[in-house]
């Protein structure tokens, strides 16, 4: 494989002033078709079509991240990067997780702006000096959250925190703390507390997910309460589900670490692998702390 300015000492030696330059790959193009599939399949079954092409999307990506991930895995076990490549990696980490706060502020965003300002609104007067419940039906109370018409099921009961969102605020948090037992296994040469604390960090961010998806349950069967169920079902479901599949591909990557781990990969020195899943996990956790104070607990 190619590289610029390698170090007469070779490859292995990754304190060497050298920059990895790969050859050409042909996965950002099969991540370019496979996205537009899976948006254009996307599309297509929202409007009642088929979900070939959707289906098809998936495929082409998870076939992208197993081929492209694995490539990166193979020259990082050869002694391809370098200390330069190391600080690309956690810069490239750093930012991608900085947009995914931004992904969820504009959600927590839009909560806000309809519990402070929205639902304030609705219980006023308009222009004319009505009232704006008069425009919707006489019952409208404009409190968080909102309900609508019983008799045409738009009741529902809200979802309380001291249940399953409290224990499973307790799982999150535990696994903060096995993550970070393993790293400082791992840091310390302890290879059998390194894996351990990986594994019981996986074991409960499944355990997360099973309670959610009971959770989920009960709010469909029991309390009434679906994604249609107005602003309030909406904003509970958006950031609720897609925190929950952050979680799933945390679990995921943190289940690929601790496989590569079995394996003998990672070294006190060099695991940089393993803290960016770290990073990914704890980020996971602090949004899963936004969610239960400002979705179950205010």
């Amino acid at each position: 494989m190619a590289h610029a300015h390698a170090h007469p000492q070779g490859l292995n030696d990754h304190s060497a002033d050298h920059y990895y330059v790969p050859h050409q790959s042909y996965w950002p193009i099969i991540a370019t078709i496979g996205l537009f599939t899976l948006m254009l399949g996307g599309a297509t079954v929202l409007n009642g079509g088929k979900s070939t092409l959707l289906l098809v999307g998936i495929a082409m990506i998870f076939l992208m991240m197993f081929g492209w991930f694995g490539t990166v895995i193979h020259e990082s076990q050869k002694g391809l990067y370098s200390d330069q490549m190391d600080r690309s990696f956690r810069w490239g980490m750093g930012w991608f997780i900085f947009s995914e706060v931004m992904f969820f502020a504009a959600f927590f965003g839009a909560l806000f702006y309809t519990r402070q300002y929205s639902v304030p609104w609705l219980g006023g007067e308009t222009a004319h000096g009505v009232l704006t419940q008069n425009l919707l039906w006489p019952q409208y109370e404009a409190a968080w959250p909102t309900n609508g018409p019983a008799e045409i099921g738009g009741f529902f009961a809200p979802m309380h925190a001291w249940g399953l969102p409290a224990i499973n605020t307790l799982i999150l948090l535990s696994s903060g703390v096995t993550i970070t037992w393993a790293h400082w296994g791992l840091v310390e040469g302890q290879r059998t507390q390194f894996l351990k604390g990986l594994a019981a960090t996986v074991a409960l961010g499944a355990l997360f997910l099973s309670l959610q998806a009971l959770e989920y349950h009960e709010a469909y069967q029991d309390l009434n309460l679906t994604l249609s169920s107005g602003i309030y079902g909406s904003t509970f479901f958006m950031l609720t589900g897609f925190h929950g599949l952050h979680v799933t591909i945390g679990a995921i990557i943190l289940a690929i670490i601790l496989l590569r781990g079995l394996a003998g990969h990672f070294t006190p020195e060099r695991h940089f692998a393993f803290e960016a899943a770290a990073w990914y996990w704890h980020f996971v956790d602090v949004v899963w702390l936004g969610l239960f104070i400002f979705v179950y607990w205010m």
